[in-house]
């Protein structure tokens, strides 16, 4: 299976392209030397995927953070000579030779994360999400039409099979979508649209919309993303800042789905995901937080970073705060269980809080 000439001169090229590009700081550039790329460019994975899958984004992209993709769950051993190091560099050094720790969502535990804010002073909404990938089917840049269409076929008739009263709900797929149901899932910041650059310079965005939707419940509190960014993105939330609540109902969620539809897990890096930068627990714990006093000082982003926290404007990623209303969340999902890495988010929000009551 070798690779078409064409393509390695594409590879030889983006790597030129980064080589040139004084102002780019992604990781891409930082470890794709011309001994990697001269070690991998002639390798494919089974399912037909190269080098040139893997690093599209980052060379079309160059302001990217991280600028690599997994076309396929094979591709992060395969190509491991440029995922280990950006896996290390943004997962605080977790080494080629460490593994993700067992699985542990917090069952039995989620008495550990009561309310941050009875008062309901600083937290408008508590969100944990994570994602998962289907066995047996690849990332987005080699799935076909109808693999995407069997995806969501799967995972539809699990949403109809929900006997939990707490859960169940409805799933709108995006395809055929009427204005009405659109408008109402903008209202209620469900709806995502087709991926920005960086997904569609990945070929993340393919057939779109089909076998793409949003499962959410009755009382919209439990949410899926078929077929974003990932399979599946499941993802939990509730006004208010308690915590254990909406990790008690996400853990019941995922297990239904996983109950009929086996995740992808990879024993040294977790569940598998399409951006390594999701890998481990792939558990993402914000919460929307008015701190205004903190927030304004000077040293904010530093403390945040310290207490291994991220920070990030209200509308999500690349978005700027408004009006001292932040969404702060656990920087890292490798390396800890899923319950470590939520209790990270707890910890420094509820540090986060006492600052602001004494500033």
């Amino acid at each position: 299976m070798s690779v078409d000439p064409a393509v390695v001169k594409k590879i030889e090229d983006g790597f030129q392209t980064l080589e040139n590009a004084k102002d780019c700081h992604s990781l891409l550039k930082k470890y794709l030397t011309k001994g990697v790329v001269d070690q991998l460019k002639d390798k494919k994975t089974k399912l037909g995927a190269t080098l040139l899958d893997v690093i599209q984004s980052g060379v079309a992209n160059l302001d990217s953070g991280v600028g690599v993709y997994a076309p396929d769950a094979e591709a992060y051993t395969l190509f491991a000579p440029l995922f280990n190091p950006i896996i290390e560099d943004y997962h605080n050094g977790f080494g080629p030779n460490q593994k993700q720790p067992q699985i542990d969502l917090g069952e039995g535990k989620t008495h550990l994360f009561p309310d941050l804010d009875p008062e309901n002073k600083y937290i408008n909404s508590t969100r944990i999400r994570c994602g998962r990938s289907l066995q047996g089917y690849p990332f987005n840049p080699c799935l076909t039409e109808a693999n995407y269409l069997e995806m969501e076929g799967k995972v539809k008739k699990i949403f109809e099979t929900i006997t939990d009263s707490e859960l169940q709900g409805t799933y709108y797929p995006l395809k055929g979508m009427t204005k009405e149901v659109q408008n109402q899932l903008i209202a209620d910041h469900f709806l995502f649209k087709e991926g920005d650059r960086f997904l569609q310079a990945a070929n993340a965005c393919r057939y779109w919309p089909s076998g793409r939707g949003i499962f959410h419940n009755n009382s919209k509190t439990f949410l899926v993303w078929v077929n974003e960014e990932d399979h599946l993105r499941i993802i939990s939330m509730q006004n208010g800042g308690n915590v254990g609540q909406v990790l008690e109902r996400l853990i019941k969620g995922v297990k239904i789905i996983q109950s009929q539809a086996p995740f992808s897990r990879d024993d040294r890096l977790g569940w598998l995901t399409f951006c390594p930068s999701n890998l481990g627990t792939t558990v993402r714990a914000s919460v929307h937080i008015k701190l205004p006093k903190i927030s304004a000082k000077p040293e904010f982003k530093k403390i945040c970073d310290d207490l291994k926290l991220q920070i990030r404007g209200i509308h999500g990623e690349h978005s700027e705060s408004a009006g001292g209303v932040y969404d702060i969340s656990n920087k890292a999902r490798l390396g800890l269980t899923e319950v470590e890495a939520v209790k990270q988010m707890y910890d420094g929000v509820k540090h986060l809080i006492e600052l602001e009551k004494k500033a």
